[in-house]
């Protein structure tokens, strides 16, 4: 008898779902548009010389990036001029958001979370694989749209499970 006839692999016949967050990792670059450098001395926003910047400026090097916008200097900014800025990144950005990259990374997943087909989780044991890249955000969301169908949620890898939610039947 071959010794390998005897191999079982558990995992595979547990029946778990692995969830990988990475799978719904959006594609495209990220960045920060720190709107401190149109401001005067650091300061302030002047209406005149933003709306001449916003006019030259090449907005195109924002095809297929994802931009957080935000102002990292301690300076009053008028909410219009973040609209400004959305408004002239949008034809060319695959997202734009008001915040950190954190911010934009939440809405990232958020978004692509929101497509899944949590029905074809009906009943199942899922394993939401544990993944060092991945925000926490991304965590809850997928728990919070998981927990009213799933029999079971685990966090880690199918050998080494911490367990987060069972129905009680």
């Amino acid at each position: 008898m071959d010794i390998q006839e005897n191999i079982v692999n558990k995992v595979a016949a547990s029946g778990l779902i692995t969830f990988n967050l990475e799978d719904y990792l959006a594609k495209g670059e990220r960045l920060v548009y720190d709107i401190k450098d149109n401001l005067f001395h650091g300061l302030i926003l002047k209406e005149q010389d933003f709306r001449a910047f916003v006019k030259e400026h090449d907005w195109q090097q924002y095809t297929h990036k994802n931009i957080a916008i935000t102002c990292s200097a301690d300076a009053i900014v008028p909410t219009w001029a973040y609209m400004l800025l959305a408004n002239k990144m949008k034809p060319y950005a695959d997202e734009i958001v008001f915040g950190s990259l954190e911010t934009l990374e939440t809405v990232l997943f958020s978004k692509a979370l929101s497509k899944i087909d949590i029905g074809s989780f009906e009943g199942q044991r899922v394993v939401v694989k544990g993944c060092g890249d991945i925000p926490v955000s991304a965590y809850v969301e997928i728990t919070n749209l998981l927990t009213p169908v799933v029999k079971s949620i685990m966090y880690g890898e199918p050998c080494s499970t911490v367990p987060i939610y069972k129905r009680k039947d």
